[in-house]
């Protein structure tokens, strides 16, 4: 364990043990144990947007973006400051429209009305919101306030590599699914830990302990219910002590400035599934592939709405599932948000291939066999994610 500083809590992390080793734990808690999930697929009501006349030669396409009074639909640009210093032009966003649908001014007209009252009902399906008054509002707010969630490149502090760090999140995954936690306690935990590495001077002999006082830190913020610090340094093989854990939270807390506030790419991708009426096997999918950048150290220069659109659109052209004409039409009013240039996407889109074809394989496996489960629908052993040449060629 001196190579990676973690310690050899034989429970859960043993980096001298092979990966199928490893599995056997993890595949029982997952099966077996899994956390309870508030964001089941939401059952919605056919009536609720009226079937849409598609012409038989309808098909996808990319138009301009049209600017109306509301900045954030049809026209957000502020993932410009990804693009490079010597490109001037500005990169054509991935809006799309039925080629050939008659009306389309109207439609254009229609599009910020119908997309508010959508974004509404789906907000409060999710149980993200307590009063629909407030539901665009706070939606217009997830939007602006996600700048401050990415980073401007994804170097590491010179001891730290990218191995390293997928090896601590496996880690925590696994403490997570372990003490049944919510979902958004592990992205938040995830977020707290990209920035406590670039803003705190920890050594790799702490790096674990780094690790789990962000989760418990998430769990703070996200759980009604608390492990025993005890239990926490349990986890760890008592290889810390309870002092040394809260004074890392300490620590953790003063360099963040006690900002704990996070829109994790997870209530985006639900949002965008409801009202694109996707179905539960586009929903665990999207959810398996986003869960998978976690993993991926370079996806930390993106913005959350652009994880959630890159993996949700990647999911859907996995499983080409037949389309109808009322979920052509939906799709195309969750594409009138604009989350990310096309370059951006497709960019983001390779990786997610990329980390999906080779996750079985690898050490970092425990996504994998999170989401080998009946209960996740089994989307991790899905035949067409093992086809990584046909992944990354979705839309070469």
């Amino acid at each position: 364990m001196a190579r990676t500083g973690f310690c050899d809590s034989k429970a859960l992390l043993d980096l001298h043990k092979k990966a199928d080793e490893r599995r056997a734990p993890l595949r029982t808690w997952a099966n077996a144990c899994g956390p309870i999930d508030r964001f089941q697929p939401v059952e919605v009501e056919e009536s609720r947007t009226a079937p849409v006349k598609m012409e038989p030669e309808s098909r996808w396409e990319r138009r301009p973006s049209t600017h109306t009074s509301e900045v954030l639909i049809m026209g957000f640009h502020e993932d410009s400051r990804t693009c490079k210093a010597a490109d001037c032009c500005v990169e054509a966003p991935v809006l799309l429209y039925p080629h050939g649908m008659q009306g389309l001014h109207s439609l254009h007209t229609l599009v910020p009305s119908l997309l508010r009252h959508e974004v509404e009902i789906a907000l409060e399906n999710l149980d993200l919101i307590w009063d629909r008054t407030y539901a665009w509002d706070m939606f217009l707010d997830m939007m602006r306030t996600q700048m401050q969630y990415s980073f401007p490149n994804a170097d590491l502090p010179r001891q730290f590599t990218d191995a390293t760090r997928a090896i601590l999140i496996e880690w925590i995954i696994q403490v997570h699914e372990l003490l049944q936690f919510q979902e958004e306690t592990l992205y938040l935990a995830i977020h707290l830990l990209n920035h406590s590495l670039r803003q705190l001077k920890v050594s790799v002999a702490n790096l674990q302990l780094l690790g789990m006082v962000c989760l418990f830190l998430a769990a703070k913020k996200e759980e009604s219910l608390l492990p025993e610090v005890s239990a926490l340094c349990s986890l760890m093989d008592h290889t810390y002590t309870k002092h040394q854990l809260l004074r890392m939270e300490r620590k953790v807390l003063c360099a963040l400035k006690f900002d704990l506030s996070f829109s994790p790419p997870l209530h985006f991708l639900l949002l965008f599934a409801s009202v694109a009426r996707c179905s539960a096997t586009v929903v665990w999918m999207a959810r398996y592939l986003l869960e998978l950048s976690l993993l991926e150290a370079q996806c930390v220069v993106f913005l959350p709405v652009q994880l959630a659109g890159a993996a949700l659109c990647l999911a859907r052209q996995v499983l080409q599932e037949c389309p109808t004409p009322e979920g052509e039409a939906a799709w195309c009013l969750a594409s009138s948000i604009h989350v990310g240039s096309e370059p951006t996407l497709l960019r983001i889109m390779h990786i997610l291939a990329s980390a999906a074809a080779k996750a079985s394989s690898q050490e970092t496996c425990s996504t994998f066999i999170k989401y080998s489960s009946p209960k996740r629908l089994q989307v991790s052993r899905h035949p067409g994610l093992n086809n990584a040449a046909g992944l990354l060629s979705v839309y070469s």
